[in-house]
């Protein structure tokens, strides 16, 4: 467990080389927190804290949103980090508007249709997740500056400067971070630099020691003295472009580590993206969601809109449970066939969030049968009413992402999700600089998914990858009801269309929704269930009905959301179990 310790964290201990030393142990983390003057939900408790300070300080939703992603990107650097990218929603209590900001990476210049084909066949997965050719240029400090000049109040050398210390000064090892180091070890240890800052002498650190990164507060104290630049177009991205061309592997350890083609050129020429958000009614409420290259807006906002057409509030919870499990089929059966990069595809997206279009498909769902394995998609440009065309399954996607959530006391709000994809990314750490580099290429298609038909998410030069990260906004008569978002790879979809209809439809407390066992249907045969999902008593019912699942050890998803209370005060939640529990904390608490 971690904490912020007030920003002196362990002053007291000798400052080392990344490493070890015994800290004092951590209280526990307060998965939900109620109050005033802003909330902050995330992951980690350090991460929390420092963005609470920022908001106790002064500091706007955007400033904290930024402070608690750079702390998460030292206590959390196997879910994101400045080697990776996210999509950032954000509403502005003075317009009322909601604004977002795409920082997806993008493939390199070089790229084409055939950057994971090696002799006309798709190289293994893994190959190509540790590899130099999935590395995206990041998209994460650009994110993070450019959000600060269009919305903040504070520099990036301000909110930086949190971040930098608990790197110098160190966090205590827990749970989760010497598990995803021991899950990882084997590719961890080939590469020196890895090896290095995660496997002092040769093991993961043990539970309860302090962790310190002294190159990544460097590098963070870099770009809070000169700005991203140092990154995009100065040595950084000279180092960033060297590691991918030439990765930095022991010969001993025997993977094959292919080379990628990432130049200073692409780097240099990255550029964040702001976008219309996806807007769609639900319930009398407006649901604001990231647009393509992110699938996770339409498609959260095409399962609402087919559940429109079915009052879900009054089924019993078997009903509402095949309900929810068909309409993410469908709506995930749309968004593989039509859902890209928009600079490279049509993306059809006024369509796939037209009531229509979802009345089309809403007549397919049964009450008493499940549809069998893959279904076809819909054509939303010309709907048919129970139609459907050619079938396009769901690719894989890393699911280690992380999400934070954060309120201020003006009303702004910022849900906000980055990545560097797989646990550990590539994991290759820049060598001298701290960070691990993304694998976030591997989120492209390989071949196209349905042989035959259009894909839309095939590689291509300076293209960016399908993601399914869904940070959401709701509001409710132009100010802010509820925010949340989660990690998970394909399933960030299905969990945020839980619990958003768990608190909006089924009469929980948003922590509640968070809480909840979860499934997953991303239009496939079984769909991914926890162990505690099929201990509900509805489990046998649903199975009667033609519903199939496929047990996971692994959890689904690590939700945070915030909650404007009808008094005024703000709610934090994060999970109280899943990913070690996540952090949540309110500047002034009222219960």
């Amino acid at each position: 467990m971690r904490t912020l310790r007030a920003f002196a964290v362990l002053v007291s201990a000798v400052l080392l080389a990344p490493g070890v030393a015994y800290a004092e142990e951590a209280p526990p983390k307060q998965p939900v927190a109620t109050g005033f003057g802003g909330a902050v939900a995330s992951i980690d408790a350090d991460a929390t804290a420092i963005g609470t300070r920022v908001l106790a300080e002064g500091g706007n939703a955007v400033d904290a949103a930024v402070a608690t992603a750079a702390a998460l990107g030292v206590t959390d650097p196997f879910s994101a980090g400045i080697g990776g990218g996210g999509f950032f929603v954000y509403y502005d209590a003075r317009t009322r508007q909601v604004h977002t900001l795409d920082g997806r990476e993008t493939a390199p210049a070089s790229a084409d249709e055939n950057l994971f084909v090696e002799n006309g066949q798709p190289i293994p997965f893994a190959e190509a997740v540790t590899s130099g050719l999935s590395v995206g240029v990041p998209g994460t400090p650009a994110t993070w500056q450019d959000a600060l000049h269009k919305w903040g109040t504070r520099s990036l050398n301000q909110v930086l400067r949190p971040a930098a210390r608990l790197a110098r000064d160190g966090f205590t090892v827990d749970q989760t971070f010497h598990t995803q180091i021991a899950n990882n070890a084997q590719r961890f240890s080939a590469f020196p630099s890895t090896r290095e800052l995660y496997l002092p002498g040769g093991a993961p650190p043990a539970v309860g020691t302090t962790f310190t990164n002294p190159d990544l507060a460097a590098t963070y104290e870099t770009l809070a003295r000169e700005g991203v630049r140092a990154l995009y177009r100065g040595p950084i991205a000279e180092e960033i472009a060297a590691t991918v061309q030439q990765p930095p592997v022991d010969p001993a350890a025997g993977l094959n580590v292919r080379p990628g083609k990432l130049t200073t050129d692409d780097i240099a020429a990255y550029r964040t993206v702001e976008r219309e958000p996806t807007r769609t009614r639900y319930r009398g409420l407006d649901v604001y969601g990231m647009p393509a290259p992110s699938s996770g807006g339409l498609t959260v906002g095409e399962a609402l809109n087919i559940l429109e057409n079915f009052d879900v509030a009054r089924f019993g919870e078997a009903d509402y449970l095949h309900h929810f499990l068909e309409a993410s089929r469908l709506a995930f059966a749309d968004r593989n066939r039509w859902i890209g990069d928009p600079a490279f595809v049509d993306v059809p997206a006024r369509e796939l969030l037209s009531q229509r279009f979802a009345d089309s498909r809403a007549c397919l769902i049964d009450l008493s049968r499940a549809a069998v394995g893959t279904v076809a998609a819909g054509d939303p440009r010309h709907p048919q009413p129970c139609a459907a065309g050619t079938a396009a399954p769901t690719p894989y996607e890393g699911e280690n992402t992380t999400h934070l959530t954060v309120a201020d006391r003006w009303g702004n709000v910022v849900a906000y999700t980055l990545t560097i994809e797989q646990e550990g990314g590539s994991g290759i750490v820049v060598p001298g600089r701290g960070f691990l580099l993304n694998n976030e290429l591997t989120d492209f298609s390989f071949t196209p998914v349905t042989p035959g038909a259009p894909d839309p998410n095939l590689p291509g030069p300076g293209k960016r990858p399908r993601s399914s990260m869904a940070p959401t906004i709701i509001l409710e008569h132009g100010k802010p009801l509820l925010a949340t978002g989660s990690p998970g790879g394909a399933s960030i979809i299905t969990t945020v269309l839980q619990v958003l209809l768990g608190r909006l439809d089924r009469g929980l407390t948003l922590e509640e929704a968070i809480a909840a066992p979860r499934a997953s249907q991303r239009n496939s045969g079984p769909a991914q269930v926890e162990p505690a999902f099929l201990a509900l008593p509805e489990a046998s019912d649903l199975r009667s009905r033609g519903q199939l699942f496929s047990s996971t050890p692994a959890e689904i998803g690590a939700a945070t959301g915030v909650e404007r209370l009808p008094d005024g005060r703000w709610l934090a939640a994060a999970e109280p179990v899943r990913r070690g529990g996540g952090a949540a904390q309110v500047v002034h608490p009222v219960p």
